[in-house]
Parts: C-alpha cells; sequence; structure tokens
C-alpha cells in the first residue's frame, strides 16, 4: 500500500494538503509555491503577526523595522517572486559612507566601466584602488557556478590573498561586509562574500518604501483567505501532520518546518543548528536628518557600532512629519557587561555624534532590539543547497538551509516545495541555476 493512500485515509476532511510551519519568507514562499500549484495549505504561525526577522512595530507615528534588512536589485528571486513594483523599492544613495579616524568619505560608488558595475574611491593608495576596482570588478563580471567553484577559504583570508591591502580591506571592505553579512571578523565563506560583493558591484541596496514587513506582506496576500493562521504553536512535527499547543492535531499530506533555525531543531531533535551573528538595532528620533540623504554610513573604527541610516531619508513615512528616524546596528554582544543592549545607548549615542558630525543631545532614544540568532553564520565550508528533504512527507527550509538573506530564504522555501511536488508526483526536477547571496 503506498504511503500516501495510507495517510489520505487517516486525514480529516478539513485538513489541508500540506502544513508550513512558520510564517517567514520562506514559510510564505513554500505556500504561495504550493497553492499555486492547487494544493490546499495551512501556515501556523507561533507569533501573532507574520514575517518572522522582517516585522515592523508602530511607535508613535514611527516605523520600527526589525533590523534594517537591506534588499539588492541584482538578487534574482526576489524578482521572480515579488512584484518589486509594488513594493516601490527605494535605493540608497551610490555607493556608501564611511567614517575613519575621525574623517568621514564616500567609498564603493558605482561606476560603468567597459560595460560592467565597478567600484572605486576606497582607502588606500593609487595602487590599492586600482587592486580594489579591478578586483570587484572581476567579481561582477563573474558567472555565479564559477564563482562557487572557486577554492574556499575565509572571506579575511581571500581578500588577502589577492593583494588588497590592509587599508583597503579595513577601510572599505571589512565594514561594508560586516553590514551586509554581519561578520566583522570576516571568517565567512569566501564563496559567500565574493557573491555578496558581486550583488553589491552588480545592484542597487533599497528598502520597500512601506519598510520591510511589507514584503511578507505581499507574499501573504497572494495566498488564499484563511491560508495563514498566527498564534498557533506547533508542538510536534511528523510526516503526516502537527500538534500544536492547544488547537488540537493537524493532518496533512506533507509538513514544511519553516521556522527560525533554533525552533526548528528543537521540533526535529539532529537537525543540524548553526552557529549565530547576533545583531542589535538601536532606533533615536531627532527633530532633522542628520545627513539629508539614504546613505548606508559604516563605520570603520572599532568603536562597537557597525552602520546607520537615517530611515526617514529612505522614505519619509518612517517618521512623523518634521522628525527623522536614525536607525544604527551594533554586531554581537557589545554592552552586555554594561547592563545589555539598553545600557548600551549612551555609548551608540556618543558615537553617532561623531559619525555625523552632529549633536545628539537632543535626540530621543525610541526602542531597542537585540536579536541574538540574527543572522546564521555561514564560515568555510558552506553548503548552498542543503537538503530540504528530511524524508518523504518531511521537509525543512529557511535562510539557515541556502544563504543567510532574502535571496536564500525566498529560495528555500521554493525548494521545499518543490521537493514536495515531486514527492507527490506533481513537480519536475529544481533548476540548479538560482543560487545568489
Amino acid at each position: 500500500m503506498p504511503a500516501y493512500d495510507f495517510i489520505r485515509r487517516s486525514r480529516q476532511p478539513s485538513d489541508p494538503d500540506v502544513v508550513v510551519v512558520g510564517a517567514g519568507l520562506a514559510g510564505l514562499a513554500a505556500a504561495r509555491a504550493l497553492t499555486g500549484q492547487g494544493l490546499s495549505v495551512q501556515v501556523l504561525e507561533a507569533a501573532r503577526r507574520i514575517g518572522g526577522r522582517m516585522a515592523s512595530d508602530e511607535l508613535d507615528g514611527f516605523r520600527l523595522d526589525h533590523g534594517i534588512h537591506l534588499l539588492n536589485t541584482d538578487h534574482p528571486e526576489p524578482a521572480r517572486r515579488l512584484d518589486l513594483d509594488r513594493l516601490d523599492l527605494r535605493p540608497l544613495a551610490p555607493g556608501v559612507l564611511v567614517h575613519s579616524a575621525g574623517r568621514r568619505y564616500r567609498a564603493g560608488v558605482p561606476q560603468q566601466a567597459a560595460g560592467r558595475g565597478a567600484l572605486g574611491g576606497a582607502l588606500g593608495s593609487p595602487l590599492e584602488r586600482a587592486r580594489l576596482a579591478a578586483s570587484l570588478n572581476r567579481l561582477a563580471a563573474t558567472p555565479v557556478p564559477r564563482l562557487l567553484a572557486r577554492p574556499e577559504t575565509t572571506a579575511a583570508r581571500a581578500l588577502a590573498d589577492r593583494g588588497l591591502g590592509g587599508r583597503t580591506v579595513d577601510g572599505f571592505l571589512r565594514p561594508l561586509l560586516g553590514a551586509l553579512l554581519a561578520d566583522r571578523s570576516l571568517t565567512t565563506s569566501s564563496r559567500v562574500a565574493d557573491l555578496v560583493l558581486r550583488s553589491y558591484a552588480r545592484g542597487r541596496l533599497c528598502l520597500p518604501a512601506g519598510g520591510t514587513a511589507s514584503v511578507p506582506a505581499q507574499l501573504a496576500e497572494g495566498l488564499p483567505a484563511g491560508t495563514v493562521r498566527t498564534g498557533v504553536a506547533v508542538t510536534a512535527v511528523s510526516a503526516d501532520g502537527v500538534e500544536t499547543a492547544r488547537h488540537g492535531r493537524v493532518g496533512a499530506q506533507a509538513v514544511v518546518l519553516a521556522c527560525d533555525a533554533r525552533s526548528a531543531a528543537a521540533l526535529l531533535p539532529g537537525l543540524r543548528l548553526p552557529d549565530f551573528h547576533p545583531v542589535t538595532t538601536y532606533f533615536h528620533a531627532a527633530d532633522r536628518s542628520p545627513l539629508g540623504e539614504p546613505a548606508l554610513l559604516l563605520d570603520a573604527d572599532r568603536s562597537g557600532v557597525s552602520h546607520t541610516l537615517v530611515l526617514s531619508d529612505v522614505h519619509p513615512s518612517y517618521a512623523p512629519a518634521g522628525r527623522a528616524l536614525v536607525a544604527t546596528t551594533v554586531l554581537g554582544r557589545r554592552g552586555y557587561d554594561i547592563g545589555g543592549p539598553a545600557g548600551f545607548e549612551p555609548v551608540v549615542r556618543r558615537r553617532l555624534a561623531e559619525l555625523y558630525g552632529a549633536s545628539t543631545a537632543g535626540w530621543e532614544f525610541l526602542s531597542v532590539r537585540h536579536a541574538p540568532d540574527a543572522v546564521p553564520a555561514m564560515p568555510a565550508p558552506h553548503h548552498f543547497r542543503r537538503s530540504v528533504r528530511v524524508l518523504a512527507g518531511l521537509y525543512v527550509c529557511g535562510d539557515h538551509r541556502d544563504t543567510s538573506s532574502v535571496q536564500g530564504a525566498l529560495v528555500s522555501g521554493r525548494r521545499a516545495a518543490q521537493a514536495v511536488l515531486r514527492d507527490l508526483g506533481l513537480e519536475t526536477a529544481v533548476r540548479a541555476s538560482d543560487v545568489a547571496a
């Protein structure tokens, strides 16, 4: 007797074909792909809202995104799965601003050279700048499969082996990769770092006009009414359904575990649990923008601050009329020795005065968001396509199965859906050309 025949007979008439556990990007992407093939799906989310790490709060007219989740226009999966025009992506200023040794300069401004995106303006001698531009131009022009075939080491070792000097690395590449990977130590896989730098050279960093929460909201809007159920905590999973804390058992032909990596490992003992890069985001309100442009400002010094951005310069809806909203990111566990994230706020405020060259004495401290598991670490060797199929009927997805990015979460959700459809005899093999950081 085929396994699925037995499962179908044991299900209740109200049970869906597939249960997806978690309403973050990966889970919503999987649900979209599955419902698109005519399957009934229930997405069960323990929290009272969708989005996972891409949620937002409203506070006195300020929109506080849970972290600064920058999108890159070069990433292919968001363009495939989202209506980018409706998201109204707002690009950041070209390049980045870097503060180092008491001065601020613009670096990494995209140029057009030989028909490819180039970068220039970093610290260092003319020879060092030429090496940086050549290295990044080569990355921009190299096909992804060729990057993934390169020998793999740490990002720090790979940059040094390419002859990039310490001033170039510490004055531009380290703070940039710290902002994009949450890893200033550059222990991330060199292949991942190359993909990130390639996308940076080819695309533009941007935010949706409605904030990062508008990304999962758009995915959810494309699902049939009643597909997503919030406030439903799953306590156990199997290939034929899930148990919940207060809503009984929900049977299914397949279960997709799409919650965060730590929750997934708790529900499925033995599942790989990666290390994480903690991220803390501080929100301050000011009477006016200290910068006047939507530029990502990187701190190249070892001050504790990684980067900062005036969100209301990206789009005015982030703050009430006549106010400015500044979001600042600190990596790791800085501040825990002086009372935790909130206790570290005076240090952050003082550093912001130096970074922006403006008094922060009158700024209002709105809130702080600490995410201990914000970014799954991707050290070498990094497995870009970790299996999403545990066994027939049970699957797992999330950015911890691909790359720690919006791109990786969306790809992982699609791969899990395709694995379900294959096992049900409804889908062909996954394309092998869709890897990007």
